[in-house]
């Protein structure tokens, strides 16, 4: 993952513009992007610094509060496709997309495979 541009940087870029740059001036004398430099500009005329903001946010799945239940309804009908799991979660309340239903299955380790009884029909 990128990391953002250091203090230093940002600071002597929005001193530049300071004293007259445009900031696509600066940008190409520190060499930055002019987006970056004018959003620098942006936030130090908003908050008064050019400090990031923090990277990141909640990882945590919206899954964990209902694994047990997830667990139980698969087990008890292991033929269940993931669009019918968000479907059943959705009735209790819980909006949350395939993939995020398709994650929750791949940490927990469980897989839906056909099994041999499910095979292709062979041509006749």
């Amino acid at each position: 993952m990128a990391r953002p541009y250091s203090m230093d940087l940002r600071n002597r870029v929005i001193g530049a513009i300071w004293r007259g740059m445009s900031c696509r001036q600066a940008a190409l004398v520190f060499q930055v992007s002019a987006s970056s430099a004018v959003k620098w500009m942006q936030r130090q005329s908003r908050t008064g610094s050019v400090a990031p903001s923090v990277m990141g946010g909640d990882h945590r799945s919206k899954l964990t509060t209902c694994r047990d239940w997830l667990l139980e309804r698969t087990e008890a009908q292991p033929d269940l496709t993931l669009q019918e799991i968000r479907a059943e979660l959705k009735e209790r309340g819980i909006s949350v997309g395939y993939g995020t239903v398709q994650r929750f299955f791949a940490r927990e380790d469980y897989s839906f495979k056909k099994n041999s009884s499910r095979s292709r029909a062979r041509a006749t």
